[in-house]
């Protein structure tokens, strides 16, 4: 039996690892050694097999990059971030990484392209807004860490999506972009200065040492300009290039680095024109382009699939010794577990002990409590309103109904429909078009006037660079994100503006969206001697101390001059209600059937009915509603005039929703669905093909939020709701949605603008830079005006 050539233990016999290393063939013992001997080989550091002394070990030190890779094939390391999931009899497994370095379309296209090659990889999604890859493959096909080398292979860093990570990583990259927009922003404004001085000459004489003196100094101003705030340009053009893609990155780079060079050599044999000025310009506002976009997609995916905000960090577990404080992520199915009344479940679970009040809001969007008893099942992220529970552990927090929501909406925003970007599709056709001119051009002025073929082809080049493509975009919807947010809407991502022009179909979540998503109450009515005031006194000083919502609902009804009476002996009877004695007389709040009232409606269409009664005889009774916003039915009247058809999509089962739908006048109401049901709603519309505006609040909207087309969330919403949608208002004031349709229509037309005008100056200059008529520097000053005419157009969306 042979030793493996990288660990040396013995390879067992008709082991089928072998590895070809300097043109001999080497056994290897597994998998693992081969993985780590072909990154080794790939790496160019088969040199490390001739120099070490002995065999090592499978925990051999290699170099530290290709450890980390390998580490990551370990199955402790990825049970964590990795899921496992069937197809027939197939395993699969799945992941979110984040990607560095990622700055375009074209970048996820790239990458989707070359490990799309991977044999045993099925699945590969690029998602350039947060910066993540989605990825499912086949484990015994495909490592994971063959996976990271595939991105390493085409300059991208890639590890498993963990949030602090993924922040770190954006506030590198923000850090880069700051220095190289300082550079670039003080340099190009010091060259413009030695510009003025050039572009004097024009109309006086300057003496000629003067202008040789200026020229030098902007040479020494631009070339760090171009060393190092350039860069991105070039690294972006040299991936494009290795995959034999074109990207707006190439032509940017093309241009740059002609012009500079043309500069340069004017500059060092004192003879042509000089272009710093425009150089660094170029340079400038392509950068802060970038910075706004990165910002931007900074917004749209921090902190939105944490869960340590959704549940708490530390969970009392139960066994033989007593409790104990531990992680809630440590839970493992079977364990007891303890919470008190007013604590946020760890796990999901079944009800072991005890009975009470849960707030599943943040699930089913009901801001009403359940009562769970024993057997029943509860819901990690839920809160216990008003007594203790023993629970046992059934899914661990990874396989938890939060945790599913939260993979809904990863996946929803993986599959996001993909609004046309008409400035990547327009750029790809254009810049090889351009390259083909100018590869003609030149070869036309080389037979004709060879000392003019490199300046006419420069001036084509830079006459006809897409700058005022590239800008057409992203500054009209900059400008129109800066007004929405003035409005009171904040704008994550572009393309919302988009699909509010071209919707057919609006849809709606009921409680907190349409409705304030607070209990208030709205009547009180005396049924026996006492008057209304004083039994809304009464009621008051039983709920004093209580933190269930319909207790929050008496309090925050309190006049000034209302009556205050004091509660003893009070104690909440769970499901039911709440008793205590006031001035001697005993008093009991709740419901009909626990108080012994025939003849009783305890729900009506318009709200929940609760009684109030003493020893003897029902005293009240009280109807607590979550009233509609003032603006619902506005909003909803103005989107069916504009031809929208109108949906309410909830949660909520109950003849609320049917009332709720009914004073709208909604075309059609869909109620008691589940998060992933909501999902599904929505595609089965968007399979018909309708374009849908999503509307919602809660944790149960998430995935829908992210699944729609375009959506918005309500400024009182959860978290995960406002990370999940492309638009938040800011103020809970419905109308401003119709703000934005109205804006959404004006960018369009100011966006149509722009490319019109870029196009058409392209399409004017380039015969003109093809005959020699536009001399390089007046193409130059074309290209930047031809960027100021459309930046000062997309600014008339900020007024």
């Amino acid at each position: 039996m042979s030793g493996c050539f990288h660990c040396g233990e013995p390879v067992p016999a008709g082991s089928r690892y072998a590895l070809e290393i300097k043109g001999i063939v080497q056994p290897m013992c597994c998998p693992g050694c081969q993985a780590v001997a072909e990154t080794i080989l790939e790496c160019g550091l088969a040199s490390y097999y001739e120099h070490r002394t002995a065999p090592g070990t499978k925990g051999e030190l290699v170099p530290a990059e290709l450890a980390a890779l390998t580490h990551y094939d370990l199955a402790e390391v990825q049970q964590d971030f990795v899921t496992d999931s069937a197809t027939g009899s197939h395993k699969v497994r799945e992941i979110q990484l984040t990607v560095e370095g990622l700055t375009c379309a074209a970048c996820a296209w790239l990458i989707e392209r070359h490990l799309g090659n991977l044999a045993g990889l099925h699945y590969i999604n690029v998602n350039t807004t947060t910066h993540r890859a989605r990825i499912k493959w086949d484990p015994d096909r495909l490592s994971l860490s063959d996976i990271l080398k595939g991105f390493a292979k085409i300059g991208y860093r890639a590890y498993p999506f963990q949030t602090h990570q993924q922040e770190a990583l954006y506030a590198k990259e923000v850090r880069s972009y700051m220095f190289r927009l300082a550079l670039a922003g003080l340099g190009s404004m010091q060259v413009m200065m030695c510009a003025v001085a050039l572009y004097m000459d024009l109309f006086i004489s300057v003496e000629e040492e003067f202008m040789v003196y200026f020229k030098w100094i902007s040479l020494l101003l631009s070339t760090p300009i171009m060393i190092y705030s350039a860069q991105p340009f070039y690294v972006g053009a040299w991936r494009s290039l290795k995959q034999g893609h074109l990207s707006m990155d190439v032509s940017v780079s093309l241009a740059l680095i002609g012009a500079f060079v043309a500069s340069m050599w004017a500059t060092v044999f004192n003879t042509g024109e000089v272009y710093y000025d425009s150089i660094t310009m170029f340079v400038f506002f392509l950068l802060l382009g970038r910075f706004l976009e990165l910002r931007a997609r900074r917004k749209a995916s921090e902190s939105s699939s944490n869960l340590a905000r959704l549940v708490p960090i530390m969970a009392t577990r139960l066994d033989e010794e007593g409790e104990h404080e531990v992680a809630a992520k440590t839970l493992q199915v079977g364990d007891r577990v303890r919470v008190l009344a007013g604590a946020t479940l760890p796990a999901d679970g079944i009800i072991r002990l005890g009975q009470a009040s849960l707030n599943e809001s943040m699930l089913t969007g009901e801001q009403l409590p359940l009562l769970k008893q024993a057997g029943d099942a509860v819901y990690a992220g839920t809160i216990n309103t008003d007594a203790p529970l023993e629970i046992r552990v059934s899914h661990r927090i990874e396989e938890s109904r939060l945790a599913q929501i939260m993979r809904l909406q990863d996946h929803a925003l993986d599959d996001k429909p993909a609004i046309a970007q008409m400035a990547d599709v327009l750029s790809r056709h254009f810049i090889l078009v351009l390259l083909f001119i100018a590869a003609g051009v030149w070869t036309f002025w080389h037979f004709h006037q060879p000392e003019q073929a490199f300046w006419v082809t420069l001036a084509v080049l830079v006459a006809t660079c897409p700058c005022a493509l590239s800008l057409a975009t992203p500054t009209a919807l900059t400008s129109a994100t800066a007004r929405l947010t003035r409005a009171g809407i904040l704008l994550r991502r572009g393309h919302v503006l988009d699909v509010l022009t071209r919707a057919n179909r609006i849809v709606m979540d009921k409680t907190g969206t349409l409705t304030t998503g607070n209990i208030s109450l709205t009547s009180t009515e005396a049924l026996g001697n006492l008057d209304a005031a004083r039994c809304l006194a009464i009621a008051r000083a039983l709920e004093a101390y209580s933190e269930h919502p319909i207790a929050r609902a008496f309090r925050s009804n309190t006049a000034e001059d209302a009556v205050l009476l004091a509660a003893s002996k009070v104690t909440p009877v769970i499901g039911h209600g709440i008793e205590g004695v006031i001035e001697g007389r005993h008093y009991r709040l709740g419901s009909a059937r626990w108080l012994g009232i025939s003849d009783a409606q305890e729900t009506r269409a318009d709200g929940l009915v609760i009684y109030l009664a003493d020893e003897d005889r029902a005293l009240a009774r009280f109807l607590l509603t979550d009233t509609l916003r003032p603006d619902a039915k506005v909003l909803i009247q103005a989107f069916k005039t504009a031809g929208l058809k109108t949906t309410i999509l909830t949660g909520d089962s109950s003849a609320q929703a049917d009332e709720v739908a009914r004073e709208l006048g909604v075309d059609e109401l869909v109620k008691g669905v589940t998060p992933d049901g909501k999902l599904a709603y929505l595609k089965e519309h968007e399979a018909r093909g309708d374009i849908s505006i999503m509307v919602g609040d809660g944790i149960n909207d998430a995935p829908v939020l992210a699944g729609a087309h375009a959506s918005f969330a309500m400024a009182g919403g959860t978290d995960l709701a406002k990370n999940s949608a492309d638009a938040i208002l800011l103020a809970d004031d419905l109308s401003r949605l119709l703000d934005a349709r109205a804006l959404a229509l004006r960018t369009r037309k100011i966006i149509k603008e722009n490319f019109a005008w870029s196009i058409g100056y392209n399409l004017l200059v380039l015969p003109l830079a093809a005959s020699g008529w536009l001399p390089p520097y007046v193409a130059a000053a074309g290209m930047s005006l031809s960027s100021l005419i459309v930046v000062t157009n997309s600014m008339r969306l900020n007024r």
